[in-house]
């Protein structure tokens, strides 16, 4: 069968147009986003952001924050996509501490154009993650979780020492007062999606945390080939280093070198 010119350039751009729309997380993969949704961690919630959100929303960013329930794995990673689902375009997708595992899962959203780790977990999918982190150094504050009814939060001592030891005590006794109880069954979890493969990513390593291992963290950038960066810094340095956090994150959002 003859084919002229004009049929074969038709059929040709039908063709190109059908794989575009097939692959829609393809296409958003490296464009400029204007959009960031931050994902908090364990034993906070998201006014953990507070530091950050005003250097975001001064760089033209719509900003949005996730209150994760922080009673299974499902639960949190619902949240984020009732989030994601009201995002227009492109959107950097953060997670801190423990919600590194909800963006590896929430992250293949096709809106996600990239994701950012704050010393946060990072799974494989249907990895043991208990089993990979226990072949690194326990952080002390492993040895300050108090359980009662099912959930867990960090004691005192352990929250100002172990998880904000590098801010003011007085803003850290805030912090604990506002920590959001875990499911004592969360840290079980397993992911069945990766993002990190698929998305560009970046991670801030706290170097001197001790609620994760910098050991692990170091790691788990190096796994995911991360742009990392380090920060002489406790668990929380979305707090103790917004601007740092608050530049990367712009980096990953395509507005900053």
């Amino acid at each position: 069968m003859k084919i002229d010119r004009r049929t074969f350039a038709v059929t040709l751009l039908a063709g190109v147009a059908t794989l575009l729309l097939a692959h829609p997380s393809e296409a958003q993969v490296g464009s400029s986003a204007r959009n960031v949704v931050l994902v908090h961690g364990a034993y906070a919630d998201g006014s953990s952001w507070s530091e950050v959100i005003p250097l975001l929303q001064r760089a033209g960013l719509n900003v949005t924050a996730v209150q994760n329930p922080l009673t299974s794995l499902a639960d949190d990673v619902e949240a984020t996509r009732r989030v994601l689902a009201l995002q227009d375009g492109p959107t950097v997708l953060v997670g801190h501490s423990w919600a590194g595992t909800v963006i590896s899962e929430a992250g293949v959203e096709p809106k996600v154009s990239a994701l950012v780790y704050v010393a946060a977990r990072a799974p494989d999918a249907g990895e043991d993650y208990a089993a990979l982190a226990a072949t690194f150094p326990t952080p002390p504050a492993s040895a300050g979780l108090v359980k009662s009814d099912g959930y867990a939060q960090l004691s005192e001592e352990s929250f100002l020492r172990d998880f904000a030891g590098d801010l003011d005590p007085a803003r850290a006794r805030a912090l604990y007062a506002v920590q959001g109880r875990i499911s004592a069954t969360l840290f079980a979890s397993k992911t069945t999606q990766a993002a990190w493969k698929i998305k560009p990513t970046w991670y801030a390593v706290s170097t001197q945390d001790r609620t994760t291992s910098p050991e692990l963290e170091r790691f788990l950038a190096s796994r995911m080939k991360a742009k990392t960066i380090e920060l002489t810094s406790s668990h929380v340095s979305l707090l103790s280093h917004p601007q740092e956090i608050a530049d990367l994150i712009l980096t990953a959002a395509g507005l900053k070198d």
